[in-house]
């Protein structure tokens, strides 16, 4: 188990899935593929788990604790932008090559912290602990690559239904 230390994710719209690079550019690198399910069900869940664990939604009436939540992820978000960084084009390509698809993600509290850990199809995966600010970040991150590989968004509509009288139409050519 490689010991986490930095998170990049990217979709790549060639594989339909988010390639998430954990220790970039390091000996102890290691990456793994998303698939839409996972990444979904993943920040599904988390977006309950970190909202359940929050001491400051606990003690904000129950009409302010989506409003809290969102306090405590804007401040975690802004205190970790200082850490963020640009994983270079040559280290992501070269991670997919040797990337395994993930089948389980685990969050879980211990104490003040987070341990979180990513396990591969083969014996491989990564594991960290993480404070809070930090987990944000990382759902963050992953929420934005969701959100640019298009995977929020409604189901596609099923085509209208024929409208009366269309079969009687004369088709039209160029």
């Amino acid at each position: 188990m490689h010991a986490l230390k930095t998170v990049t994710f990217v979709y790549d719209s060639r594989e339909d899935r988010v390639l998430a690079v954990l220790n970039a550019g390091l000996p102890e690198a290691w990456s793994c593929w998303l698939t839409r399910r996972v990444a979904l069900a993943l920040l599904e869940r988390a977006k309950e788990f970190v909202a359940h664990t929050s001491v400051l939604a606990q003690r904000a009436p129950a009409e302010l604790r989506s409003e809290s939540v969102a306090f405590e992820r804007d401040a975690a978000i802004a205190s970790t932008a200082k850490s963020m960084s640009r994983t270079p084009p040559d280290v992501l390509k070269s991670s997919a090559t040797g990337a395994e698809l993930a089948e389980r993600l685990t969050i879980s509290k211990q104490q003040d912290r987070f341990q979180l850990e990513i396990h591969g199809r083969g014996a491989e995966g990564a594991a960290g602990v993480l404070t809070r600010a930090e987990l944000q970040r990382i759902l963050q991150m992953l929420q934005a690559t969701v959100a640019q590989a298009n995977w929020l968004a409604a189901p596609a509509q099923s085509p209208a239904a024929p409208v009366a009288g269309a079969a009687t139409a004369k088709p039209i050519r160029h």
